[in-house]
């Protein structure tokens, strides 16, 4: 075909289009177009905006100021006509719209500022609201500008107030009020934390912040069945070579249950931003887009996508994420849309409450069916909602009503409030009393794990996994965008740095939302590596037990390993046990470290119909938050324990250096009295404040655990104890404390404890050290291992608290071959694996 078809061929497609748009045009039942401060209608489009005398009967205002100029603002659009006059407001005044359709309406407001008389609207500050929310606060404009909201009109009348602010004055250039298609904006959308449906949204007003056409041109609104404005998409990508831009407009389909034309125009379903992997099928990353809001709101932000990129059904898959939330999971637009290719489609997400001044969206690839990797977007609305003032502003509500009677609503919500505060607290004080009483009594209750998001599962969207198929919790281990991670890091900071393993650095860092992490980043020349990444990824994802630590997400990006966990306060054990220069704990306090971390790992062995075991206990392991309370990480290594007719599981030994059960080396079999031998260790490590390989001591020395059962067989322990107990533990709590630690280190494990005996020995030790107890300490004080209380049924109990890792992680080796003698009395290395 010739240049001359092919341009003949754009034309007819665009008469078709435009000829179909033209049919569609949305007929509101109410519609005002106001030319403000303009003696004569403008035709803009095919709409008329009517004179300002002919609109003067909707307004009451102090001062007739009708200004105009001869300037206008350079604009792609034929509505520059409504930039050159304005209506000037000296004193409040208030337009009323009868409205004969009660629902969602549309205010449009035209600013542009030019000097008129002794009026110069670029210093102009004012207020507008309508009868229930305060739409701008102290506003100002320096260049020409259109705020758009929607309201839900409930009364017959619609009131637009404009207050100059102080000796200020008001102005606006035009105005419109019209009625919005029903289901536009629907009562519900989906929430992404806590995950769920949101409701509610019918008396939310909104501010339209962004509309933007993904991969096309500029939409005016004269191409819209709206007369929307939609701007391209290329200002806020965040990393330009990563995305391309594609157009199929003509294969656009509207099916029902989907998009309708006024969702949104074809020109836009019929572009799209889409992840530039078309010449790399191993292709891992996200496309991502930055979008500058105003912090304290929450925002609804509405998806358009329409796969005018594939040639067949089930040819795409892709996850869609908001911030660091995940939006949608392995979103198939065909089975959405009952099998149909290039149905246009849209998506309703309600964002948390923004402290950050931006959002940030991404799209990536999916790992389900080893598709071809590649992810879309076509249009995007992020709309501001009402903060529960009523205003859109983050000010006060401005003409809602007299100030008084905000004062009595604010004044009547906090007495309300401290009033449900007040019985919440009775509540609250009741049921921990008859807690407590129960637990007096002997009686505890088992709690269950129970998934958050009701047993969903969903298949972990990493290259990396090869297809496994891990239950994630939705709001609890996901998927981050790599860029999210530089910025919550300030780019991999080096003065960021909080700790370095054998994984790689950990990095403090911050969220969009505020939320401190930590964030472990795998090194690429590290012996540990894509085993360990997803160990840790599908191990954390099924744990909810406050002695554990909680994995946020996870990001494979760019050939990335990157673990993010919540921050923990106070770092390891081993930091304040020595050498970091962290405050000693006291006896008391180093007991209910190791109680926490007990629980953790009893709830390991025990929680699940398969036991899992860490394979890495070490203080180093064993994070304190700000509390001091314990929780157990670094699941890197871990491994679930034999089936019910076997006793062991045959592997490699992986581990630490002066922490691996001899037992599990010898012979290469793991079970969970191999955590024992380790926590035995750490029992040691805790009394004696030492690190538990020191090759700059004595030969005799340089292994914490022999050195310790030594001293322990000979009954002198308490001559090797850290300094800074000395003269502060009572004998009865030391000894309780040393025999359960002796105990763990049996050579057999068969001769070992179990996590719940062990746990139990360390809460008596803790009361032999709070109190005397009635009867002799020493009766059975040998023997009182493997007797087990009843407080250990509630030991499984489930938590929601979040945690960070931190630990030092140290290089996996396989031991074997090497002789006992040597990995315990001549070791050189104390981080080892």
């Amino acid at each position: 075909m010739g240049c001359r078809g092919l341009h003949l061929l754009i034309w007819v497609l665009s008469i078709l289009c435009f000829a179909c748009f033209c049919c569609c045009q949305f007929s509101p039942q109410d519609n005002y177009l106001i030319n403000c401060g303009s003696p004569t209608n403008a035709t803009v489009g095919n709409r008329v905006f009517v004179s300002d005398n002919s609109a003067s009967k909707l307004l009451s205002t102090p001062q007739n100021v009708l200004a105009s100029t001869s300037s206008k603002p350079v604009t792609s659009s034929s509505d520059s006509v409504l930039y050159q006059t304005a209506r000037v407001f000296t004193g409040s005044s208030k337009y009323t719209f009868s409205i004969r359709q009660s629902d969602r309406h549309w205010i449009r407001l035209y600013f542009y500022p030019f000097v008129y008389d002794k009026y110069d609207m670029s210093k102009a500050k004012f207020s507008v609201s309508s009868a229930n929310h305060a739409l701008l606060s102290d506003f100002s404009v320096d260049s020409s500008v259109v705020k758009e909201f929607s309201v839900n009109v409930t009364s017959s009348t619609l009131d637009v107030t404009f207050s100059p602010s102080g000796g200020s004055f008001a102005f606006v250039n035009a105005l419109e009020v019209i009625s919005v298609p029903n289901k536009l904006i629907t009562d519900d959308a989906s929430s992404i934390s806590p995950v769920g449906k949101f409701q509610g949204l019918l008396w939310q007003a909104l501010e339209t912040v962004h509309r933007v056409n993904m991969g096309g041109p500029l939409v005016t609104f004269e191409n819209d069945t709206l007369w929307r404005t939609w701007v391209p998409d290329q200002s806020f990508l965040v990393e330009k070579n990563l995305a391309k831009s594609v157009s199929n407009i003509p294969a656009v389909i509207y099916v029902e249950g989907g998009a309708t034309r006024y969702t949104a125009p074809n020109t836009v379903y019929g572009t799209a931003t889409r992840m530039n992997s078309e010449s790399d099928p191993n292709s891992n990353f996200n496309v991502t887009w930055d979008f500058k809001v105003d912090p304290g709101f929450q925002y609804l932000v509405r998806f358009h996508f329409c796969d005018i990129v594939s040639l067949k059904l089930n040819q795409l898959y892709f996850n869609v994420f908001i911030d660091s939330w995940i939006a949608a999971w392995d979103l198939d637009l065909s089975i959405s849309l009952s099998n149909t290719l290039a149905g246009a489609y849209f998506m309703d997400f309600v964002t948390v409450k923004t402290v950050s001044n931006k959002i940030r969206i991404s799209v990536g690839p999916s790992n389900l069916h080893s598709v071809y990797p590649n992810a879309i977007l076509n249009g995007l609305e992020i709309m501001k909602m009402n903060n529960s003032q009523g205003s859109l502003s983050g000010l006060s509500a401005g003409n809602t009503g007299s100030s008084s009677k905000i004062n009595v609503g604010m004044i009547v919500g906090v007495v309300i409030g401290v009033s449900v505060a007040a019985v919440l607290a009775g509540i609250l004080f009741i049921f921990c009393w008859r807690r407590r009483k129960l637990a007096a009594q002997g009686h505890s209750k088992t709690w269950i794990p129970l998934s958050t998001n009701g047993g969903n599962s969903h298949t972990m969207g990493s290259k990396y996994s090869n297809g496994t198929t891990t239950s994630i919790q939705s709001n609890l281990g996901y998927r981050f965008p790599f860029v999210a991670i530089q910025e919550a890091t300030n780019n991999f900071d080096e003065n960021w740095v909080i700790g370095i393993g054998g994984f790689g650095k950990v990095y403090k860092g911050e969220l969009n939302d505020g939320t401190k992490v930590a964030v472990k980043r795998g090194n690429p020349r590290s012996q540990q590596g894509l085993a360990e990444f997803q160990t840790e990824i599908e191990m954390l994802s099924q744990f909810r037990h406050r002695h554990l630590v909680s994995l946020i997400g996870y990001c494979d990006e760019k050939n990335e390993m990157i673990l993010i966990y919540e921050y923990m306060e106070n770092g390891t054990l081993k930091g304040h046990l020595y050498g970091s220069g962290f405050p000693s704990l006291s006896w008391k306090q180093r007991l209910e470290v190791c109680i926490g971390a007990a629980r953790g790992l009893h709830y390991l062995h025990t929680g699940y119909a398969k036991a899992v075991i860490h394979r890495d206990v070490k203080s180093a392991n064993i994070l304190l938050d700000e509390n001091l309370m314990s929780k157990v990480a670094d699941f890197g290594l871990s491994k679930t324990g034999p089936e019910l007719d076997q006793t062991h599981v045959s592997t490699a030994v992986k581990g630490s250096f002066g922490y691996l059960d001899p037992e599990y080396f010898r012979r290469q079999q793991l079970t969970e009295k191999s955590d024992v031998y380790s926590f035995g260790v750490v029992l040691f490590e805790v009394l004696c404040a030492r690190p538990v390989i020191d090759p700059s001591l004595p030969r005799e020395m340089v292994n914490l655990a022999e050195w310790a059962m030594k001293w322990q067989k000979k009954g002198q322990l308490d001559q090797i104890i850290d300094s800074t107990l000395a003269g502060k533990i009572r004998p009865d709590s030391l000894r309780k404390f040393a025999e359960t630690a002796e105990k763990c280190l049996a050579d057999y494990g068969v001769d070992r404890p179990s996590m719940g005996d062990v746990l139990w020995n360390l809460e008596y030790a803790l009361q032999l050290q709070e109190a005397v107890l009635q009867g002799d300490p020493e009766e059975n004080s040998t023997n009182v291992i493997g007797e087990l209380s009843p407080q250990v049924n509630n030991f499984n109990q489930v938590d929601n608290s979040f945690s960070a890792s931190q630990a030092d992680i140290s290089i996996a080796n396989d031991l074997s071959g090497v002789s006992m003698s040597r990995v315990f009395s001549q070791l050189v290395k104390s981080e080892g694996r």
